[in-house]
């Protein structure tokens, strides 16, 4: 119970209420109310054309499960996710292992690696664009050089490949993120354990698959619904690669909602689009949540 100078008397809740009062009502300000306005705007006609709108119910709804490039760019954003996840949680995974055997130089090359971590992701774009452009890319040059090419091949002008550049860009940057987060689980794995398991004769493989990896298993998950999340609402270093081209073949949910907002100005659609997006990060959040829980 407090009591101020006033007289007024405030139980424990109520002085807990009024600490977190601030942080709620930015969190309403700035992540509430243009959530909320953005799932009313969904069922609106709205553009940015005109000022003037109408409330048309589920049609936006309808035409967008209708509209066969909307299939299309959740199928893309499916297999940008699953496989710029799952690479560079196991080129991670392998890495920390390697840096957890603690030989010399071992921490110098875990500082380089952490360093395209921090790179803004714009300028990682903008640097595997470089690497993978078709006139004057750095990849087709060295190809060339070595006689696998006889000619430059446009990577990031077909369809074929130009997922597939992203996922490498993306895997690029991310793959320190998975290294650190894994190492420190690593590190907590019980060092007598594994030296007993090879005294009785078990190998590496044996190590690895029935005591690293049970002891990883809770991190290891989070970090791949986390890595999830995360790839489900990246937009920079997609963009800046090849904004969602050739013939849409990079689109994903992320680009697909800017594009129709800001470059096709319907703003209802994209609200649409932005509504049925936030339902699947929230489908993984709640997962990683509830991990989290049982976890402590």
């Amino acid at each position: 119970m407090k009591q101020g100078k006033t007289g007024i008397r405030l139980t424990n809740g109520q002085v807990g209420f009024l600490l977190v009062v601030p942080g709620l009502a930015i969190f309403a300000g700035i992540i509430l109310y243009p959530f909320i306005s953005a799932i009313i705007m969904s069922f609106t006609d709205r553009t940015m054309l005109s000022p003037e709108y109408q409330y048309i119910g589920l049609q936006n709804y309808r035409k967008v499960f209708a509209d066969p490039y909307f299939m299309k760019t959740v199928r893309t954003t499916v297999v940008f996710v699953i496989f710029s996840t799952l690479l560079p949680f196991t080129l991670g995974f392998i890495w920390a292992i390697l840096l957890n055997q603690g030989f010399k130089g071992s921490e110098f090359l875990r500082g380089v690696t952490l360093v395209n971590w921090i790179i803004p992701g714009t300028a990682i774009g903008f640097l595997w664009s470089w690497i993978f452009n078709g006139q004057y890319g750095v990849l087709n040059g060295l190809l060339m050089k070595l006689g696998v090419l006889e000619a430059g091949i446009p990577w990031l002008g077909q369809t074929g490949t130009a997922l597939a550049c992203v996922v490498i860009a993306r895997t690029w940057q991310m793959l320190p993120w998975y290294m650190a987060f894994l190492l420190g689980g690593l590190q907590g794995v019980s060092l007598e354990q594994v030296e007993a398991a090879r005294v009785d004769g078990a190998n590496n493989w044996q190590v690895f698959w029935y005591m690293v990896l049970p002891s990883m298993k809770t991190i290891a998950f989070l970090v791949l619904i986390l890595g999830t999340i995360g790839n489900l609402q990246h937009f920079d270093l997609p963009w800046t690669v090849v904004q969602g081209g050739p013939a849409r073949a990079t689109t994903t949910l992320s680009i697909e909602v800017y594009t129709t907002a800001f470059k096709n100005w319907n703003m209802g659609k994209a609200a649409t689009i932005g509504t049925i997006w936030a339902v699947l990060l929230a489908l993984f959040s709640f997962v990683y949540l509830r991990q989290v829980n049982e976890a402590e």
